[in-house]
């Protein structure tokens, strides 16, 4: 266990910018998410692409550099699916919304 936090020196301090660039990105996707309430505003296939890479990267920490930068691959994947969640309960309310119709219903 105190390898895991003591591999700062193999660490990809590039690595940890980037992860961490992409943590500040995705709570402004959450919010943008829950106040729009749109679940049509966003791709769920690009979504669940960014999760799965987010998944790749995990499974390369595990098997072949593990450390502590997992928990910054593990934190994004939750921000993703959080996304992701919202997304898909919103597009859930939106086709039990009746769709409006136009013109004066003559």
């Amino acid at each position: 266990m105190y390898e895991f936090f003591a591999s700062a020196a193999r660490m990809s301090w590039f690595e940890i910018g980037m992860l961490v660039c992409f943590a500040a990105s995705w709570p402004v996707s959450i919010y943008k998410t829950w106040a729009l309430k749109l679940g049509t505003a966003k791709s769920r296939s690009f979504i669940l692409l960014v999760a799965v890479g987010y998944g790749c990267g995990i499974m390369h920490k595990i098997l072949y550099s593990f450390d502590v930068v997992l928990l910054l691959y593990v934190f994004n994947l939750v921000l993703v699916l959080i996304d992701l969640g919202l997304v898909a309960y919103y597009r859930v309310l939106e086709r039990s919304v009746p769709a409006q119709q136009g013109g004066t219903g003559n």
